[in-house]
């Protein structure tokens, strides 16, 4: 049987020129998509979002896969292969909207 796993990353933040997501152990996980959702219907301006990869948890790398541009306030999503131990997002703004981010991992 396949396994999988949801977890909010993080909920309710405000987005303040860049953050770095709580990181997520992935190492049994061969699947990721995540899901960047604007709270506020309102919300205006663009965000990109930059997967991270790391051996520890502590040391981290932009993975080599793009960035992905969103256009607030519409819900944006993305998938990633080969991650390794640890994921993580960075997520950059021109704006500073509300935000949920949300990882969907299966193996």
């Amino acid at each position: 049987m396949r396994q999988s796993q949801t977890a909010v990353l993080e909920r309710g933040i405000t987005l303040d020129d860049v953050i770095h997501t709580e990181p997520f152990e992935t190492a049994w996980a061969s699947e990721a998509r995540w899901f960047v959702h604007f709270l506020d219907p309102e919300a205006a301006g663009t965000v990109a979002v930059q997967a991270q990869v790391s051996p520890n948890g502590i040391q981290w790398v932009d993975h080599e896969s793009d960035a992905v541009t969103i256009d607030a306030p519409h819900l944006g999503t993305g998938t990633i292969r080969d991650f390794g131990g640890w994921l993580r997002f960075t997520i950059t703004g021109d704006t500073s909207p509300l935000i949920k981010v949300v990882l969907a991992l299966k193996e």
